[in-house]
């Protein structure tokens, strides 16, 4: 008989342990982030993913430039550069990234000047791929002010990517650019990207100029709806919504709101809410509900959707500061095609309306998304930042309601946030809710109650909102800073950083952080005004860090 070893047998030994342990071990769960809400339409900003860093060191950029020295940091795959504003947040699917900014730094000269940017880079490598350039809309900053950049989170939908633009345009384009040639029946690209902007008369008119040859990478349009020649709508200071998509229709705000005056809606009668062939992007379904004259201010929130009681429903937070609930299935009604109200809720109470809009003290629009879970609607009033701070209202509602239910749909409210543009994080984990507000404070709730178990104040206003996942609360601000908590009843930070390497709290604060952070494959995504930080656990070990308890 042949003799085995000592260390033979201790190899074979590790070898079945280690094959038992993979076995045993819980699986890994990686996917695509492709639109706002990840792969949840009801917009939970939570992801199942595993196995995420709890520490980074975001390292130092190379003296004199905006390249950061990788040799100084921690748990980041890579860096780009983006534009100097970036309020679009990422999406990542098919091996692509994709975010949305300005020209301030151009990947082309052949675009040059103030223009709002798509990009899109290789999600292993960060290289770039390929980039939307959107000219601005001639009435200026009433309409498109200047240098912000683009908003949309796009909607990657198979090989196809949905975004509404800077210019109050759905766009449907292909996710692989002008590289593999000119597809679909749009075919003025080269003169879509050089409107220009010239004073006649003393008005600002768009002027057409030479139409620029497209090369592999610049975007390659499939079709186009323009919601200011379509539907008359006119947009305040910005378009915005990141679209919905449910089978083949495409469900998107019309980012209709005030004029110069913040008296006046130019468009009442335009609708708020409209439903789009994702196909040919004709037009399907308006909404009903007839929100154009109450509006407050603009239209800032994007759809989301579930199913109540076996009907698909798409949820919609109103610029009257109403969230309502439309069957997602256009209704006919003589020349029209209707999205038909289910119900509506007021999410300021009459407390609030004593004031008058935009008073700290008055009411506000919903600019959050409305998030479904569990048959419950979770959304949170808020303003434009250019308002300031003031009081704010988020509200738990039982979505199987019908009618105004007003009064008859709460289920549990916190009048101690302040304004929000935040939309909500639910962990299912645990039942626990994070919303984050305009003022700095991260507030900790329970998803079924409301009951408030902490709050953390980032001491810097926040825009973007909170992402869970891995039993972690990931969040940026306004002063650049990035700080992740554990998604727990008590209190915990595991780490704080700024996000450009400068010390934290310190007098030369990096770039200010809009978006919200996003998860996909593994790896954090954050952008801030001016590169897009890829962050992951590179190492697999080390990455243990204490946790510090905070007072309440």
């Amino acid at each position: 008989m042949k003799k085995i070893s000592t260390l033979n047998l201790a190899k074979s030994t590790a070898v079945v342990s280690g094959l038992i342990a993979t076995l045993l071990a819980p699986p890994s769960f990686a996917a695509d982030w492709p639109q706002w809400g990840g792969n949840n339409p009801g917009r939970n900003m939570y992801s199942p993913e595993k196995g995420l860093p709890s520490r980074i060191d975001p390292g130092h950029f190379k003296a004199g430039t905006e390249e950061v020295d990788m040799k100084t940091t921690k748990n980041v795959k890579f860096v780009v550069k983006l534009g100097s504003q970036s309020y679009g947040n990422t999406t990542v699917a098919n091996g692509k990234i994709f975010v949305g900014t300005n020209n301030d730094s151009p990947r082309d000269k052949k675009h040059p000047g103030d223009r709002s940017i798509l990009m899109c880079f290789d999600e292993k490598t960060g290289e770039f791929l390929w980039q939307l350039v959107v000219p601005k809309l001639a009435a200026g900053k009433v309409n498109d002010w200047e240098n912000l950049g683009l908003f949309s989170s796009p909607n990657v939908n198979g090989n196809k990517v949905y975004l509404v633009t800077s210019r109050c345009e759905v766009l449907c384009l292909d996710a692989n650019g002008m590289a593999n040639g000119n597809d679909g029946p749009f075919k003025d690209e080269g003169k879509y990207v050089v409107k220009d902007v010239v004073i006649d008369k003393g008005k600002p008119t768009e002027h057409p100029a030479a139409a620029v040859e497209p090369g592999p990478k610049d975007a390659d349009i499939i079709w186009r709806y323009d919601m200011l020649d379509e539907l008359g709508v006119f947009p305040h200071n910005a378009s915005n919504c990141s679209v919905l998509i449910v089978d083949d229709i495409l469900y998107t705000s019309t980012s209709n709101g005030q004029d110069w005056t913040h008296s006046n809606v130019p468009s009442p009668l335009s609708p708020s809410l409209i439903a789009l062939n994702k196909n040919t992007g004709e037009l399907l379904a308006e909404d009903d509900a007839k929100i154009g004259p109450r509006i407050f201010h603009g239209l800032w929130s994007s759809p989301s959707t579930g199913k109540i009681n076996g009907k698909q429903v798409i949820f919609f937070g109103g610029g009257d500061g109403f969230v309502y609930a439309f069957d997602a299935k256009p209704v006919k009604e003589g020349d029209t095609s209707l999205l038909k109200t289910l119900w509506k809720f007021d999410c300021n109470p009459p407390e609030y309306k004593k004031a008058k809009y935009p008073d700290a003290n008055g009411p506000s629009e919903v600019i959050a998304t409305p998030v479904i879970y569990k048959n419950r609607i979770y959304a949170a009033i808020g303003q434009d930042p250019e308002h300031g701070e003031g009081i704010g209202r988020i509200v738990c509602l039982d979505a199987t309601k019908t009618g105004d239910i007003t009064k008859s749909g709460l289920i549990w409210e916190n009048r101690d946030i302040h304004r929000t543009m935040a939309t909500v994080s639910i962990d299912p984990d645990n039942g626990l809710l994070f919303v984050n507000d305009f003022s700095g404070f991260v507030h900790c709730m329970d998803a079924e109650t409301g009951k408030v178990y902490w709050t953390h104040d980032m001491k810097a206003h926040m825009w973007g909102s909170t992402l869970v996942a891995d039993g972690k609360v990931y969040v940026g601000d306004e002063d650049g800073d990035f700080v992740v908590l554990a998604s727990s009843k008590q209190k915990q930070i595991l780490s704080k950083v700024n996000i450009d390497g400068k010390e934290m709290d310190g007098p030369n604060l990096g770039a200010p952080i809009y978006s919200t952070p996003v998860v996909a494959n593994g790896v954090i995504y954050v952008a801030s005004n001016t590169h897009l930080w890829a962050f992951g656990d590179t190492s697999r070990t080390g990455d243990e860090v204490p946790k510090v308890e905070l007072k309440k």
